[in-house]
């Protein structure tokens, strides 16, 4: 995140996960596991998202918006706070929880492109205690890159957070709005113009927004056409093609793994290592040593 928001807590625990780091960009993501407490918080310029991760039910006291509620948080629960909005707590028993923080520019940005949405009209209702599969899945997600250190790679992360962008704003907007998909995938001269794009740029970092762009198109609908037209999303196709170009550089050259890592877009020897193994079961080195 590159503007970091108000922040005011009577608790001092750190996140044990964060993507502070990372090179996330309009999103953070953060595993909190705190003793019993209290605490205020207030995110001028992120709308939150507290996702439970515990694994038994703790009882909650939450203050927001002049409002009040009280109950048991279990697995699965969550909450959302928009922006600048003032939140207290107290919870009686350790949690366990996730939290995801999106910029308000992001959102305001995601509302204009893909929904046409006057983002000065744009509201965000709060909830207290709710259950929703797909912020739970994509948390989830989330949370598993936070463990691997990205290793997914930030266009991915860039799906993910528009994804949750969009669902935010189709389903806790106080205007609904309405979402058109285009069918049909991309056309093949603007499917080849993208992977031309990639190819050319595969020791490279790649965002979503660059791809978009060379369309004249919104992230979300960029993502949803691409997938249409080559069956797979754009962060998959990406990791694909780098490992290709890894194993054509082990084959056809003596260049080291470390090398071979850099110029296949890949940020450390291990970071090729593993995501080389998952794509064909075996190690750099040890493709190396069957050719």
């Amino acid at each position: 995140m590159k503007t970091p928001a108000t922040h005011q807590t009577e608790t001092t625990c750190l996140p044990i996960l964060s993507s502070q780091n990372q090179g996330w960009e309009n999103i953070l993501v953060e595993r909190f596991q705190y003793p019993p407490g209290e605490g205020n918080c207030h995110y001028s310029d992120e709308h939150a998202i507290c996702l439970s991760l515990a694994s038994r039910p703790v009882r909650l006291m939450q203050i927001r918006g002049g409002k009040t509620y009280a109950g048991l948080y279990g697995k699965g629960d969550l909450s959302i706070t928009p922006a600048k909005m003032p939140f207290f707590a107290r919870w009686d028993g350790d949690d366990d929880y996730l939290q995801i923080r999106l910029a308000s520019r992001f959102i305001q940005s995601v509302a204009r492109e893909t929904l046409a949405i006057n983002s000065d009209q744009l509201e965000l209702v709060p909830e207290f205690r709710t259950r929703d599969p797909q912020i739970e899945a994509i948390g989830l997600m989330l949370l598993a890159e936070l463990k691997q250190e990205n290793l997914g790679g930030r266009l991915y992360i860039e799906s993910l957070a528009n994804v949750l962008a969009v669902h935010l704003l189709r389903q806790y907007a106080a205007v609904k709005p309405h979402l058109a998909i285009y069918e049909g995938g991309l056309p093949e001269r603007q499917l080849l113009q993208v992977l031309d794009y990639m190819n050319d740029r595969l020791d490279q970092p790649i965002k979503l927004a660059d791809l978009a762009q060379l369309l004249g198109m919104s992230q979300f609908h960029f993502s949803h056409a691409f997938k249409q037209a080559i069956g797979t999303a754009p962060y998959q196709y990406l990791l694909q093609q780098r490992i290709e170009r890894a194993k054509q550089l082990l084959k056809q050259t003596d260049r080291s793994i470390m090398d071979i890592a850099f110029l296949c877009g890949f940020n450390s020897h291990s970071h090729l290592s593993k995501q080389f193994r998952q794509g064909t079961g075996v190690t750099p080195t040890a493709y190396r040593s069957q050719l």
